[in-house]
């Protein structure tokens, strides 16, 4: 199997300059590069740059893909919209980290399968991850608890360790979120255990009122500080900053449950559980299905045999005709009809009477080997 690596980077807060783009094209004669992102793949060779170096310098997220079982995605953000002490309390291994570089945070998750993936294209992955990207600057630390998660799933803590908070709304996540637990093949099972200990998300939409009031409580020149900078700045920044800040103050920022913290080894031992709890039930819907299956089969037999009762006679010079015709797919069709003759004898008591004729037949066309070995196939 060949090789294939894909990567991706985004600017999502400011557009790459000419100078920018100049430096990145130095790496690749080939890669796809805009004002806002860098795209190439590779059959053979290998990338020349430094994802983390360039997340650091040019973009704000990053996707890799390669065909043996790699993923991996990491996203910046500027450093007053998320705290790294927080971001460290969840990114804790090789599959989930955060540092902090230029006024900025950079989150890291990391997910690998050892079976690889086959034969796969990287284009279209990174773009419903995004969001989360906006979501977590709006304070939602879901992605951060999902790349906790992630480490523990790949055993990167002892069991004693304890959870970070955790919070709410693991247990609806939203499309951008699912898109993230697939592509880092988070297991579904840990995650639903996780989820118990996370309270549902409160509204999060905004009161015109309340920000309107927020607002005038401002004093004039931060008023004017702020209008000026958001013309003025290139930063799309400035309103998530802004909606942190409301929040904060009218006591709505998102908060981590506060009941009582369970160790890694709790998790990973509920998660086993329901999956093993989740394979019994499938095991069981399976066996009633097949149940379900093998009493309608039965039902629909019977009302077959119901059908063609009383007309043994004519369905045993039918065989005798399908058998003169030496012809394989003919003699398929003697056997199934054969097997009705059976089936209605034994409904009827009369077993012996249809292994009398059926001995005949076997002495009449003993020469015919393709029809003999049909025969002893279908136990007849």
């Amino acid at each position: 199997m060949s090789e294939y690596q894909y990567y991706e980077f985004q600017a999502i807060d400011r557009p790459l300059t000419e100078e920018q783009m100049e430096e990145l094209r130095s790496y690749s004669t080939r890669a796809t590069i805009t004002r806002t992102s860098f795209v190439n793949d590779y059959s053979w060779g290998s990338f020349k740059g430094d994802a983390d170096a360039w997340m650091e310098k040019y973009f704000d997220a990053f996707l890799y893909l390669a065909n043996w079982g790699t993923h991996v995605l990491k996203l910046r953000l500027p450093a007053r919209l998320l705290d790294l002490k927080t971001a460290q309390q969840y990114g804790v291994g090789d599959s989930a980290s955060a540092w902090g570089s230029r006024g900025n945070m950079i989150l890291s998750f990391t997910s690998d399968n050892e079976e690889g993936e086959g034969w796969i294209e990287g284009e279209g992955y990174l773009a419903p991850l995004i969001p989360v990207r906006a979501n977590l600057a709006r304070g939602d630390l879901r992605i951060l608890y999902l790349g906790w998660l992630l480490c523990v799933q790949n055993r990167e803590m002892e069991e004693e360790d304890t959870e970070p908070p955790v919070p709410p709304g693991l247990g609806k996540l939203s499309a951008s979120l699912e898109s993230l637990v697939e592509f880092l093949r988070i297991d579904e099972d840990l995650l639903s255990v996780a989820a118990q200990a996370s309270a549902p998300r409160e509204d999060v939409r905004l009161s015109w009122d309340e920000v309107h009031a927020w607002v005038a409580g401002l004093s004039l020149a931060e008023k004017e500080d702020l209008l000026t900078k958001l013309i003025v700045e290139d930063d799309l920044t400035l309103a998530t900053e802004l909606l942190q800040r409301f929040r904060r103050r009218g006591g709505r920022a998102e908060r981590g449950s506060p009941t009582p913290r369970r160790t890694v080894g709790e998790l990973l031992r509920a998660a086993e559980a329901r999956t093993e709890e989740r394979r019994q039930a499938e095991a069981r819907r399976r066996a009633e299905e097949a149940e379900r299956r093998q009493h309608e089969a039965v039902l629909a037999r019977a009302k077959y045999l119901d059908g063609i009762a009383g007309q043994e006679a004519k369905l045993w010079t039918r065989i005798d005709s399908l058998i003169a015709t030496k012809q394989p797919k003919r003699y398929d069709e003697a056997v199934s009809l054969l097997i009705d003759l059976r089936d209605l004898a034994q409904r009827k008591g009369r077993n012996r009477e249809f292994h009398n004729k059926l001995n005949a037949l076997y002495l009449d066309h003993a020469r015919k080997p393709s029809l003999t070995n049909r025969l002893h196939k279908a136990g007849l």
